[in-house]
């Protein structure tokens, strides 16, 4: 049993499973605060209805996240022992910042949006969805900085072995960190939108929850009218900067060879690393040299300008870029047809296109752990990019050992991960006039808060 593979392999599915609930939360919460900032502009209680709704499966994805992210640190610790002697005191004090200026925020106020709706005014319970919502922001922020420094590591000095920080500002805005950033937090937006998006067809197509129902499509589809073409454009400069920083990542997420002769854009292949070529080739002559070098005969590395030791597994790389990249490109075509639709009147009529969309929640969810997948073997050989190799960052515990953790990780997620599943479907076939209709405020919350201020004077 190989233990830097087995070890490779708890952490992969570990972080897989985790980034699942982030991926959705981060944008959940942007969502929430959204609908009470409605509520309260126009007083209209089917934001609150909607707003309290979403805020129970926010909190049981919250919950699952927590469960599934916390032994990730205890996975570092034991399993990778090197690594975190060599980069401690750099990653350190980020991950460190993730957990006191925004974990602990969002779960002080989570737990207003869960227990404070008859017991605080409108304005603070909306402004705890508010300061959730950027508790959830703040976490990306540090975790991206500290997994881009693993990118493009920048800000520092080695002293025998060891990773000192010489400039934080440079450590924490790492070249790699402002394009990474905004690409996973527009991705946990789409992922988001397309939840929302089918929940809402599925009730308009069940016929229940009717005017929440419309509310969630138009809210959905007009984020995602904007976001998924945005996706596009952010991925193409965050690909331009990964060529000038991991231009093998990018070889490898292309399937080319040959850094001497311009690049095809490969739309189908099967990457042969004995022979070093595409098999089954599906290509457009110079796509991918305009794409990256914006010209027709652009040259970028190849491959085969480094040794097959130094090359990520290409398959893997290769073809999760292609899931990601399939997937962007049917969320920008659903997003802009039904903005179409919407535009023409005829959206909640189409009930094909709300089929589809009662069916399609998943594609955010599958198009970031592609991303992830593209992002962390594309680094391979590295775990820090040129400092610190993979197989030289593993801690000298015996391979069953890992294997006997790993099944037990998997039965454990798969529990937890079932049981929270159900308890969401749960939620949404309840819906959300049945979810929200304990502990009621008026319709007017400058009403309500003035109830709450002679309730506490009688008290």
């Amino acid at each position: 049993m190989d233990s830097v593979l087995l070890a490779r392999l708890q952490f992969a599915f570990t972080i897989i499973f985790h980034i699942i609930f982030p991926s959705f939360t981060i944008g959940l919460s942007a969502y929430i605060a959204t609908l009470g900032g409605l509520w309260l502009g126009t007083g209209n209680d089917r934001y609150q209805r909607l707003m309290r709704f979403w805020t129970k499966i926010f909190a049981v994805s919250f919950a699952m996240g927590v469960v599934s992210g916390v032994v990730l640190s205890y996975q570092i610790g034991a399993n990778w022992s090197r690594f975190s002697a060599m980069t401690g005191n750099v990653l350190g004090p980020l991950l460190g910042y993730e957990v006191l200026a925004a974990f602990f925020l969002e779960a002080t106020f989570l737990s207003v949006l869960l227990f404070g709706f008859s017991r605080v005014p409108p304005w603070l319970y909306v402004l705890s969805a508010a300061i959730v919502a950027l508790g959830t922001a703040m976490s990306a922020f540090w975790i991206l900085s500290a997994n881009s420094w693993m990118q493009t590591p920048a800000g520092y000095e080695l002293r025998n072995g060891v990773a000192y920080p010489l400039d934080w500002l440079k450590i924490i805005f790492n070249p790699s960190f402002p394009y990474r950033f905004a690409h996973m937090l527009n991705a946990a937006y789409l992922t988001t939108g397309f939840v929302v998006l089918a929940v809402g067809a599925r009730y308009l197509l069940a016929g229940r929850h009717l005017d929440e129902a419309r509310t969630m499509l138009r809210m959905a589809i007009g984020l995602m009218a904007i976001l998924a073409p945005l996706q596009l454009l952010i991925g193409d400069q965050h690909g331009l900067n990964v060529l000038r920083h991991q231009p093998i990542k990018v070889a490898a997420m292309e399937g080319h060879w040959d850094g001497s002769k311009p690049g095809d854009l490969e739309l189908f292949a099967w990457p042969d690393e004995k022979t070093e070529s595409n098999r089954f080739a599906l290509s457009i002559p110079h796509g991918s040299s305009l794409i990256l070098t914006h010209q027709f005969n652009g040259l970028f590395p190849g491959l085969t300008s480094v040794p097959p030791a130094d090359r990520p597994p290409v398959a893997v790389v290769f073809f999760a870029f292609r899931v990601m990249v399939g997937l962007g490109l049917l969320m920008i075509a659903a997003a802009l047809y039904g903005a179409l639709m919407w535009w023409r009147g005829r959206l909640f009529e189409t009930r094909w296109y709300l089929h589809l969309a009662a069916r399609t929640w998943w594609v955010g969810f599958v198009a970031v752990i592609a991303g992830w997948v593209t992002t962390e073997c594309g680094r391979q050989p590295w775990l820090v990019q040129g400092l610190l190799r993979t197989a030289n960052a593993n801690s000298p515990v015996p391979g069953a050992s890992i294997a006997g953790t790993l099944a037990l990780f998997v039965l454990a997620y798969g529990v937890v991960f079932s049981f929270g599943i159900y308890y969401i479907n749960r939620l949404i076939a309840q819906g959300p006039r049945d979810v929200a209709e304990t502990g009621r405020f008026s319709a007017s919350p400058i009403a309500a808060a003035q109830d709450d201020g002679r309730q506490a004077f009688q008290r």
